[in-house]
């Protein structure tokens, strides 16, 4: 079974209220709830449990027609099976969307969690008659597929086929393969579970107030540093007090994966997830070097500047995404931010914005930040027969009109590539960052644009610069701590404070001298859910970012007919590697100093800051 992966309206809501410091309330607005039933009208629903019922009667009527056949069967067989088994698989798409997104707007409700692990459980059972298929295909020898794939109909699933094939190399037999299918929902899946409930319930007292964990992070933003340091503590110390369970969360999940790697012969933790996203080991080291020996010049340089403007000899890790002095701290409304985003990706291209409206004009974005629901932002992407939805948690900050850009761009991809079907729409996440950064970086010029006073253009250049030093730089240092934790894993269990003294290793050598860690933040790995949903997928936004500098820099410079050649490119979705798509603006990600183009591009913001 395929797994839909996470890659980040109406009205007559309650309106939401941004962080309360004590003075009058201020409101965003009326913010969306998304309405799901465009997948299932309830955990209830007749058509769910029809779906169910007849996927499973189809999937095991697929095994016996099809199993043990596909070495001998002709090419038009072949194509006529692979329609089928997308058809099935998509129905099994469905439902788990559903009950992934049921889960994420309220992970702290019993009965929506036995649900969600009840259609977890029944999806296994039925997939487990489809899993004899990849397994067979992937059998098939290279010169014998080759020359089927000259059949028109079968070429068709040509890049289906080639990205299967990747994994050849790693296939066990077919009874490891079933043993470990049957065993997923009580392994890997079963501790995000917990993660991810645990996360929902906890809760932080702050103030005289009892904070979900999404909340009390958006105090770190806070104007007043009284309150950050108050919020961090708080954090640290409700971290600090689950620390065992989130630390055998996440030893049990890193011996799991070595296993499984282990019996699969891959040569490092992280290879599973580069051959993911189609790109080589090789390319990931290229890509995590010029990062790290980049930090000087990146990361330490922009907060030793900082910690200036802030009249701090050290800066505290609260002070990380503290406002300037003189920030604008003014809430922006739900509406307001709609308009600029909408505005800025209909300025890049009328087809573009006219896509991006469809999620303001229907209930597919669930905005507003309530307990229970999953922290962040994801984009879904369901089934191709429907359509994405956006989780976001909106205060009304200038980061949250990014992260509004940020997965937009995500749903716009996810639209524009769904007619290549349920095998190959999906794309690795290395390109799906593509899209939603690009997404980020239109709104920022756009509003940099419009705006005259130099004071608020350097406030805007600033935030941008820490919103890419977090793209970037922060991520490129989850990637190495999540390197090292696995890497030393290998030798036995790590005791909850060697995984804090990883952490701190890769934040100081991130962010540099100009900050003191205190011993609280040993404890703030516990809350990024990418080590425990997707291991070593961080990456994909440092990959993404860099690779969107260089194709925004081919924009500017009048790249002759640059907006077809970028919706054919999200157009495309998993049919084309990188190269493939990179090569009309001639841009190559395999050339060495590719990565150094859009590190230039930071580096060229902070230098104008410097000058400022």
């Amino acid at each position: 079974m395929q797994h839909p992966t996470l890659v980040f309206g109406p009205t007559g809501f309650p309106a939401a209220q941004a962080a309360d410091d004590g003075g009058p309330v201020r409101t965003v607005g009326d913010l969306p709830r998304w309405d799901l039933q465009d997948l299932y009208e309830s955990p209830e629903s007749d058509v769910l449990r029809t779906d169910l019922a007849q996927a499973e009667s189809d999937a095991a009527a697929f095994s016996a027609a099809w199993k043990g056949r596909l070495g001998e069967v002709t090419p038009a067989g072949l194509a006529e099976a692979i329609g089928e088994y997308q058809r099935i698989d998509e129905v099994l798409g469905r439902a788990a969307s559903y009950a992934q997104l049921l889960f994420a707007g309220d992970s702290s409700d019993a009965g929506i969690g036995r649900f969600s692990q009840s259609i977890n459980e029944r999806l296994t059972d039925i997939s487990s008659h489809l899993l004899f298929f990849t397994l067979e295909l992937n059998r098939i020898g290279d010169e014998e597929l080759s020359a089927r794939l000259t059949d028109p109909g079968l070429a068709v699933w040509g890049p289906f086929l080639r990205d299967l094939r990747v994994f050849r190399p790693h296939q066990l037999s077919d009874e490891i393969e079933q043993v470990l299918h049957e065993k997923s929902v009580t392994g890997a899946s079963a501790w995000s579970r917990l993660f991810d409930e645990t996360m929902a319930g906890l809760r932080i007292p702050l103030d005289g107030r009892e904070l979900t964990v999404g909340e009390a992070l958006n105090r770190l933003s806070d104007q007043d540093r009284a309150v950050r340091e108050r919020a961090a503590k708080a954090i640290g110390s409700v971290f600090g007090g689950n620390i065992k369970l989130f630390s055998l969360v996440t030893n049990t999940l890193a011996k799991d994966k070595s296993i499984i790697d282990s019996l699969r012969h891959y040569p490092r933790p992280g290879s599973y997830r580069n051959r993911s996203n189609m790109v080589e080991d090789e390319v990931v080291d290229a890509l995590v070097q010029a990062v790290t020996e980049d930090y000087p010049r990146l990361s330490h340089r922009y907060y030793a500047m900082k910690a200036r403007w802030l009249g701090l000899e050290k800066l505290e890790h609260w002070d990380r995404n503290a406002p300037l002095p003189a920030a604008d701290e003014r809430i922006i409304p739900w509406d307001e931010a709609t308009r600029q985003v909408l505005a800025a990706y209909e300025g890049f291209d009328p087809r573009m914005g006219e896509v991006a409206r469809r999620f303001f004009d229907n209930p597919w974005i669930d905005a507003q930040p309530v307990p229970g629901k999953a922290s962040g932002a994801f984009a879904h992407p369901t089934v191709p027969s429907v359509h994405p939805y956006l989780l976001l948690n909106y205060h009304g900050r200038a980061r949250d009109v990014m992260t509004l850009a940020h997965e937009l761009g995500h749903g716009v991809h996810q639209v524009l590539a769904a007619p290549h079907g349920y095998l190959m729409s999906g794309t690795p996440l290395t390109l799906a960052e593509t899209a939603s950064v690009f997404g980020e970086m239109l709104t920022f010029r756009a509003l940099l644009d419009a705006e005259t006073d130099p004071e608020r253009r350097r406030l805007m250049l600033a935030a941008k610069v820490e919103d890419m030093l977090n793209t970037v730089v922060r991520q490129i240092a989850f990637y190495r701590f999540e390197t090292l934790v696995h890497d030393e894993r290998k030798s036995g269990e790590l005791l909850p404070e060697r995984i804090g003294a990883i952490w701190r290793q890769v934040q100081t050598e991130s962010l540099g001298p100009a900050f003191n860690f205190t011993p609280d933040y040993d404890v703030y790995w516990t809350y990024v859910p990418h080590f425990i949903h997707s291991p070593f997928y961080v990456y994909a936004y440092a990959f993404g970012d860099c690779l969107v500098n260089a194709l925004y820099g081919v924009f500017t410079s009048g790249h002759a007919g640059f907006q077809d050649k970028y919706l054919d490119m999200l157009r495309a979705g998993g049919t084309m590697r990188h190269r493939e798509l990179l090569a009309p603006f001639g841009l190559d990600a395999a050339d060495p100093g590719f990565w150094r183009k859009g590190l230039d591009v930071i580096a060229g913001f902070i230098d104008e800051l410097e000058r400022a």
